[in-house]
């Protein structure tokens, strides 16, 4: 397409929010964002919990991160606001030997791209990072200083207003019913309860309920919700608020301090109920307490906050990798959905990289082969990812 044309980006999630300003940026006169909620982030950006990290164990994963912090970096300069990043750190923790051999792949993964200062740790070590932590059962870790906090509505509320100042439309209680395509295969037309919006191109920043939205374009796309809990707790000054995200790796617990609180979370294994479903079950309260009180023995004591507790949803691909790129017979849809978690750290990235795919056909910033939408249909999905 050219830059005079017009983008109908669906989804005013962190993601779309991030792709329609980075249209603009790239020249793009006419951008509609259009979504179903009645404002903007009503979605998986208001559940997430505000972690942003490098270390991963994917190469592609590494290089989005580093791409998006960056970006993080001159946010106030180029955006106009303040993403709340915070190099906090995230400190890895292994209690089996399996697991600290995952951490030590990926540092060698994240030093090849680029993030030296992700660093190995001995059990000593850990004491000075995350006081609160029992060392029981642990067999050293991994740390990152400039890995560590951001605030998604923040960065979502913070894109999506340069965007309007640029010129973008924002309409809210829209779903696109269907998208009218022309003999030549392209969509035409995004088709909502209240208007055709005319387009050149439709990028789907819609998150965990893409495949729905983009079953309306004929198109196959791999992505299912999954229910992610957290807790908190009462209001406690018993983490200081630059305390590092400490996550345990062999079973994913985590906790970090969050707005004078503890945040507490870890996956519900084989989670029967409703993936829909937004509802916080008491079982869970009760075991992430239990979890709290053995691994953080200081904090055993300090109650869960039912009423500040809440659940999200997770866009979960088959390799736990983003989906970016044009979906199959449809050049002109691009698909920028399935983080599987990591939506909001890497928006950013992946506003920037759709902006380019739309304005030249190809991502120029960073290599994405790796996360194209047709991977699945040739039965070469990455490897997945542990961390």
């Amino acid at each position: 397409m050219t830059a005079a044309g017009r983008v109908v980006v669906v989804g005013a999630g962190v993601t779309g929010a991030s792709v329609a300003w980075h249209l603009l940026q790239a020249g793009v006169k006419d951008v509609v964002v259009i979504d179903r909620g009645v404002s903007a982030g009503l979605g998986s950006t208001a559940a997430a919990t505000g972690g942003f990290r490098a270390q991963f164990s994917s190469a592609v994963n590494v290089r989005l991160s580093l791409l998006a912090r960056e970006k993080l970096r001159r946010f106030r300069e180029e955006v106009g606001a303040d993403p709340g990043y915070v190099p906090a750190g995230y400190l890895w923790l292994a209690s089996s030997p399996a697991s600290l051999e995952s951490l030590r792949a990926a540092r060698r993964t994240q030093e090849a791209c680029g993030l030296p200062e992700a660093v190995e740790l001995d059990v000593e070590d850990i004491p000075r990072l995350q006081p609160a932590a029992s060392l029981t059962g642990i067999l050293g870790g991994a740390f990152c200083p400039t890995d560590g906090y951001v605030v998604p509505m923040a960065i979502l509320e913070g894109y999506l207003e340069a965007a309007k100042r640029g010129g973008a439309r924002l309409l809210v209680e829209r779903r696109p019913e269907r998208f009218d395509r022309s003999a030549d295969g392209l969509v035409r037309a995004v088709v909502t309860g209240q208007e055709e919006i005319g387009c050149d191109a439709v990028v789907l920043a819609t998150g965990a309920w893409t495949a729905g939205v983009a079953a309306l374009a004929g198109a196959s796309v791999p992505i299912s919700p999954l229910r992610r809990q957290v807790g908190m707790t009462v209001p406690t000054p018993a983490l200081p608020p630059g305390a590092p995200m400490t996550i345990w790796c062999d079973d994913g617990f985590h906790v970090r301090p969050r707005d004078g609180r503890i945040l507490l979370a870890f996956p519900s294994p084989g989670d029967p109920g409703d993936p829909w479903s937004v509802a916080v079950e008491p079982a869970w309260l009760a075991e992430v307490a239990a979890r709290k009180d053995a691994r953080l023995p200081r904090l055993a004591g300090i109650p869960i906050d039912p009423a500040a507790c809440w659940a999200g949803l997770y866009e979960m691909t088959p390799d736990r990798h983003a989906i970016l790129g044009a979906v199959a017979d449809c050049p002109n849809v691009i698909v920028v959905a399935g983080s599987s978690g990591h939506g909001v750290m890497h928006a950013p990235a992946l506003g920037q990289l759709a902006a380019e795919i739309v304005t030249t056909g190809a991502a120029r910033s960073l290599d994405v082969h790796a996360l194209r939408p047709e991977r699945f249909a040739e039965g070469a999905p990455n490897p997945l990812e542990p961390l």
